[in-house]
């Protein structure tokens, strides 16, 4: 009701650049696409690929996960993947591949309990595995330690 208010004193050209702006928003939820997973699925359905980072400080979306890890990185202010749980998950891992690159992870979930993931082990690469999954979307952001960088990466989701 307000934004028919507020586009029917706009001139008509204005209003219409204005909606379909919006509705080009709506269409592209993520930078790289959409995963869709049940239970069993194929390995080769749990995985994405993308350019990590940007000037978006992902700690302004969360200081810490509901592991009081710290979120870490920078990337774009849209979610590089969203991630759709068909069914609850007893345990997941989403795994970054940048060939050793420092990235970062920051997974938010339908409730909005965030997961966030730096270096794993001796690698810069970002893992998040964590229990219990809930059926939902999960947005993800795939960023890199340093600002303004660019980083091409392959993401993969398993169940284990």
């Amino acid at each position: 009701m307000l934004l028919n208010l507020v586009l029917g004193k706009l001139p008509p050209i204005l209003a219409l650049i204005m909606t379909l702006g919006a509705i080009a928003a709506i269409a592209e939820p993520s930078n790289f696409g959409i995963l869709t997973l049940s239970h069993g699925f194929s390995p080769s359905v749990g995985v994405g690929s993308g350019i990590a980072g940007g000037a978006f400080s992902l700690s302004s979306l969360a200081q810490k996960d509901t592991n009081n890890n710290k979120c870490l990185g920078f990337a774009s202010p849209t979610p590089d993947h969203l991630l759709v749980l068909q069914q609850d998950f007893a345990q997941l891992t989403i795994q970054i591949n940048s060939r050793g690159r420092d990235t970062t992870l920051l997974v938010m979930g339908p409730d909005n309990q965030v997961f966030c993931g730096d270096d794993t082990g001796s690698s810069k690469d970002a893992r998040v595995s964590h229990p219990n999954w809930k059926a939902g979307t999960y947005r993800i952001w795939v960023g890199s330690i340093d600002e303004d960088a660019k980083l091409k990466y392959s993401l993969s989701v398993g169940e284990n």
